[in-house]
């Protein structure tokens, strides 16, 4: 079994909406992961029909855009147990079809544990393969966050 699965999900083309991508497709490309257990993944819009991916590792972190309300480029950090116990903090679809992958991969004997990360956008649904500004501002703080989850993760 493979350690970490690193999961970028979102669509690239809505703004914000692809910040896990970017970030998955960017943590991919550095030296500092070469030989460790853990891989990257683009997602791209992520539906339930991954799910089987999810039993080959023993750790699946999800990179996302979270929207919960808060200024734009603002990161969270949730566990599974954090989006199953407080319905109202599901805040997308994504929340939704992971938590019905973890439980398929449950029934078929091997369950990830999970682990979202991800920031509030500004826009979901604007036409541009660009961050907006405050996600592009904060970003870099993202993937230094990202960074250090992996390497406790690992």
């Amino acid at each position: 079994m493979k350690r970490l699965l690193v999961l970028g999900v979102g669509n690239l083309l809505l703004t914000d909406d692809g910040v896990g991508i970017h970030a998955v497709q960017d943590l991919a490309k550095e030296d500092e992961w070469s030989g460790l257990p853990v891989t990257f993944l683009d997602g791209a819009t992520f539906t339930q029909d991954i799910f089987h991916i999810f039993q080959e590792y023993e750790r699946v972190l999800v990179l996302d855009a979270i929207k919960a309300g808060r200024a734009p480029g603002t990161a969270y950090r949730f566990t599974e147990a954090e989006l199953r116990d407080n319905k109202a903090q599901r805040l997308s679809l994504h929340d939704i079809d992971l938590l019905d992958s973890l439980s398929m991969a449950e029934l078929l004997g091997s369950k990830p544990e999970l682990l979202v990360m991800g920031m509030e956008p500004l826009s979901i649904s604007d036409w541009s393969m660009e961050l907006s500004e405050p996600v592009r501002t904060a970003y870099p703080l993202f993937l230094e966050a990202v960074r250090r989850e992996i390497r406790a993760l690992l």
